[in-house]
């Protein structure tokens, strides 16, 4: 049971011209082991469809009872710009495409109470402005 007994098969496979991308179900069969990482998973589907790895987006894999089968999402970009574009920068930052600033916990709560004296359009300037100033 190792890395060579996996197999990868495409379901719902769709070319999206608008977003510049291939999507697609997969079914990874993994018999006797408890997962694949999603680095391993897009290594393999890079082979399969001859593009980078960096421009392969696996996500949202559940397993199913009994293990041996997972099934996710795959999204392949064209491009690294269509990637940056197009796809959530949460997924961007899992895969290290993108840098996520974290306001200090502290900060956002402060903004929220001072947020709360303000009703209607005024709450959304101050917003805005709070925004801006961070």
């Amino acid at each position: 049971a190792d890395a060579s007994t996996v197999t990868i098969r495409t379901r719902k496979f769709m070319t999206n011209r608008l977003l510049q991308r291939k999507q697609m179900v997969i079914d990874v069969l993994h018999p006797g082991l408890a997962n694949l990482s999603k680095t391993e998973v897009r290594e393999k589907l890079s082979k399969m469809f001859k593009s980078e790895s960096d421009l392969v987006f696996p996500f949202g894999f559940r397993t199913q009872f009994g293990g041996g089968r997972s099934t996710g999402f795959v999204l392949i970009y064209d491009s690294m710009d269509a990637a940056k574009k197009f796809e959530p920068k949460y997924r961007l930052a899992r895969q290290g495409l993108a840098e996520v600033k974290r306001v200090a916990r502290k900060q956002r709560k402060e903004r929220k109470n001072r947020n709360k004296k303000f009703r209607g359009t005024e709450k959304r300037k101050n917003k805005r402005a709070a925004k801006k100033s961070s």
